[in-house]
């Protein structure tokens, strides 16, 4: 079986943050924090927004969870009344609206097709604000399809939002670092500043420092919205992990050479396996700009018949085919709201990506 499933980098932590765990505990830095998280790491936080983004915040602006899907559910809990409305475009990471539904909120699903790159457009976002619109939920670059907002986009959207005033944007920025061109990354408060009262900007450890079980994610906002944030922090799990939160801050202001060679190494798989699917039938793949997935459309298979009589009518069910025939396992473009279509894990060893790439492009070639 080849597992081309999993949403963590293959690379482990670098030696210098595992090496500040371990001197923080035998310094005994093995007590509470603040709800909102260190102070150091706050100041950490601050200086990385300022470096990476052009953005200024203040250490009282700035929240740490367990991980960037505690610190979207902390926002939605103390924003979402019952019936508020949670703009995603999909494909979208899969937590976003069972967070905003485990609050009251209502997902509003914006499909964004193949031609659009997998992109909200301005005219789609406009379509579908109402008074009861709460956030609109941004992912970039995006998981699971790789797609990357340019400051011309972004400025777009923030257009359709200067006249809405009563939306809020909360931006996904965990694979910032994880992009295969060199084109400068830009996040919404730093393309639409304008707006940044209301923006809350995410980010976290976990991919780029390949720090996923340490749990640690983290965001900057308005003072206000990030106090009640800390507030239910405070009386729900006190604060995250002091170890982690020393980690994380070494990671933050450390040496960055570990992410240049790990964005090498994910963009030359990236390559492999597009040379590897390229011309597939009945597949169409978006090149992605970052992250480490693949995700093609396999709208061409739809009506295709397997070997033993068996119909493919939905991605569902190619996901399926693939792994009983082909012993290959992926996932299916449902699980992230857009079909027909599967998501590809690229962070794997090179001998599990080519074994598995060709075993999908075998079974996909046998329908008829």
């Amino acid at each position: 079986m080849v597992n081309l499933t999993i949403g963590e980098p293959d690379y482990d932590t670098p030696d210098h943050v595992k090496t500040a765990a371990v001197d923080a505990i035998w310094r005994g830095d093995t007590k509470y924090t603040h709800g909102k998280g260190t102070l150091p790491l706050r100041r950490a936080i601050v200086q990385k927004f300022k470096r990476d983004n052009d953005l200024t915040y203040d250490v009282e602006e700035v929240f740490v969870g367990a991980g960037a899907k505690q610190v979207i559910y902390n926002a939605f809990a103390t924003t979402l009344n019952h019936g508020d409305e949670v703009i995603i475009p999909a494909p979208y990471w899969v937590s976003y609206p069972d967070i905003a539904q485990y609050h009251g909120g209502q997902p509003v699903i914006v499909p964004c097709s193949e031609s659009s790159g997998y992109k909200l457009r301005a005219d789609a976002l406009a379509a579908v604000i109402t008074a009861r619109t709460r956030w609109l939920v941004l992912n970039s670059p995006n998981n699971p399809t790789g797609a990357v907002y340019d400051e011309q986009e972004l400025r777009a959207l923030g257009d359709v939002l200067k006249r809405h005033p009563h939306v809020w944007v909360m931006t996904d920025d965990i694979y910032e670092h994880l992009r295969f061109s060199d084109s400068k990354f830009t996040t919404f408060a730093q393309a639409v500043p304008e707006l940044t009262e209301r923006v809350l900007t995410i980010n976290g450890v976990s991919k780029a420092y390949a720090m996923t079980g340490w749990r640690i994610g983290y965001a900057g906002g308005p003072r206000m919205l990030i106090d009640a944030m800390s507030k239910l922090q405070s009386q729900s799990a006190s604060c995250v992990t002091s170890i982690s939160q020393e980690a994380a801050r070494i990671a933050l202001i450390g040496e960055q050479g570990s992410i240049r060679e790990n964005v090498k190494n994910l963009h030359e798989k990236r390559d492999l396996a597009l040379s590897i699917l390229e011309g597939t039938q009945g597949l169409s793949i978006v090149e992605p700009e970052g992250a480490f997935y693949l995700f093609p459309s396999c709208a061409g298979l739809m009506g295709k018949r397997t070997a033993d009589g068996g119909r493919i009518d939905s991605d569902d069910d190619l996901v399926l085919h693939l792994l009983e025939q082909g012993g290959v396992a992926v996932v299916s473009g449902s699980a992230y709201g857009l079909s027909p279509a599967f998501r590809i894990s690229i962070a794997t060893s090179v001998d599990e990506l080519v074994d598995g790439c060709q075993r999908i492009r075998q079974c996909c070639n046998a329908l008829v």
